[in-house]
């Protein structure tokens, strides 16, 4: 099982039910696969806005948002103002009908999401336009952060993907290679260069010593060792106390609906001796006149 697939179903669930279903996906995986449960223990929460993008890339809707992006880009710099005008209202239609579907699947799901993380939506959706590696992330339902686009910059795209390595970006040239979104701005960065910058001089290498490597290497895996059973031993301890405190929870919630049964008897038996203390009463100034009626 791959971590980005994990991580695009786990994505798919509401925010506020987000880590309760990560917990339980995790401890469902960690005995056959330790680095698997380790890495799904590591997945953010989404943001709700992310969410939103997630569901919506989960049913293809995307698609033709990040694909008017190429043409609204080639028409801005051909300068061509009519077809910049045309391309920027489709843009706006694309934009409004994707925001108000990613609030319908919201809905659907039990969890409506607020005017301001719609607008966070329609922010993600228009960076997706603008930003070819933008629009890979966005499509690739591993959002976890919404994303902005501003002026001509390339999007910002630190911490925004659950798995980075996972998605591919968007082809930089007719014969390139596909770019990772990690080095994709370094990358751009690099192109628009107007001059290549001098290379810095190259200082001599050291002399390494063999025996010295050698140990450095031991002493590093036997840290490493350490350091894996030390958050082995810290996840099974975390695992005992969360067993513990689901144990203690389910004793109090029975503790509770005991003592709410023990309540109702009570005010159900004072209800009844309410009652039988009421006919008591009008029984006793029955008698009370009778006994007056027939002294007279």
């Amino acid at each position: 099982m791959e971590f980005a697939d994990v991580a695009r179903e786990l994505l798919l669930v509401a925010p506020p039910d987000f880590v309760r279903e990560r917990t339980a996906r995790q401890r469902s995986v960690r005995k056959d696969d330790r680095a698997l449960a380790t890495r799904i223990g590591g997945l953010r929460k989404p943001a709700p806005a992310a969410w939103v993008v997630d569901l919506l890339a989960h049913e293809g809707a995307l698609d033709e948002a990040v694909d008017l992006g190429p043409a609204i880009r080639r028409a801005q710099a051909d300068a061509d103002p009519d077809e910049i005008k045309r391309l920027r209202r489709q843009r706006s239609e694309v934009v409004a009908a994707l925001a108000q579907a990613g609030a319908d699947l919201a809905s659907d799901a039990g969890h409506p999401v607020t005017p301001a993380a719609l607008d966070q939506v329609r922010a993600t959706i228009e960076a997706a336009m603008a930003d070819e590696h933008a629009g890979a992330a966005v499509r690739s339902g591993l959002l976890v952060r919404p994303l902005e686009s501003a002026g001509f910059d390339t999007v910002d795209l630190d911490g925004a993907l659950a798995d980075p390595d996972a998605v591919p970006d968007a082809w930089s040239g007719t014969d390139a290679e596909p770019i990772p979104i990690t080095s994709a701005r370094r990358s751009r960065k690099g192109r628009r260069a107007s001059r290549p910058e001098p290379e810095p001089e190259q200082e001599p290498e050291p002399r390494v010593d063999p025996a010295a490597e050698r140990r450095t290497a031991r002493e590093a895996e036997a840290a490493a060792r350490a350091g894996s059973r030390d958050a082995d031993a810290a996840l099974d301890t975390a695992e005992q106390d969360l067993e513990a405190a689901e144990g203690r929870r389910a004793d109090l919630e029975r503790q509770l609906a005991e003592a709410s049964a023990a309540v109702e008897r009570a005010e159900y038996a004072r209800d009844q001796a309410e009652e039988a203390s009421d006919r008591a009463r009008d029984l006793l100034r029955a008698a009370q006149h009778h006994r007056r009626d027939v002294g007279r």
